[in-house]
């Protein structure tokens, strides 16, 4: 099963109609759809990315599936907007980090702005909320941000979090998933 899969797999058993869910990284908007999709005509959604790039692939993706009245779409650093923005309490925050797919490899998520958006979405979820997070250590900037992303759910361990880590054996570096449940 692929780690997308299990996300998916997990969230789909969370959430319900109604509900509030952010992916912090749009990406080409897979995940953002996923989640419009289990939230309903009467939950709502925030993506946000940092290239204008992800944003409009993001809301093509949402607009093919009659999906976008349901998304709201944000061009922003993940730890800024996550920081200056209260929301009523999320159900479920999605990060699948690393590089934009089939965009540019050098334009990556940071292991210091995704440390300080994990602390400003941990802070954002509700009782029973979900933070699943996807970190590629394949590439160099993938490798630090994994490994600052190992010590801070490492960190929620200690004060008493249930955090869940999947990782593929079969491959060379392969990516990690961190699930996180309040």
């Amino acid at each position: 099963m692929r780690l997308t899969e299990i996300v998916h797999a997990t969230l789909a058993a969370h959430l319900q109609a109604g509900d509030f869910a952010i992916d912090a990284t749009a990406g080409n908007g897979h995940d953002t759809c996923f989640l419009a999709e289990q939230v309903g005509a009467s939950g709502r959604v925030l993506a946000i990315d940092i290239q204008a790039d992800a944003i409009a692939a993001t809301r093509a993706r949402l607009v093919a599936a009659g999906l976008e009245a349901r998304v709201e779409l944000v061009c922003a650093d993940h730890a800024q907007y996550l920081q200056s923005r209260m929301d009523a309490p999320v159900a479920a925050i999605l990060f699948n980090l690393g590089y934009l797919p089939g965009g540019d490899h050098a334009l990556t998520t940071q292991a210091r702005s995704t440390e300080a958006a994990l602390g400003h979405a941990l802070q954002r979820l509700r009782p029973g909320g979900y933070l699943c997070v996807t970190a590629y250590p394949g590439h160099p900037a993938g490798i630090a941000e994994a490994e600052r992303v190992q010590a801070w759910m490492q960190a929620r361990i200690q004060a008493g979090h249930s955090v869940e880590c999947h990782q593929p054996v079969a491959k060379k570096n392969p990516p990690i998933l961190w699930v996180l449940r309040i």
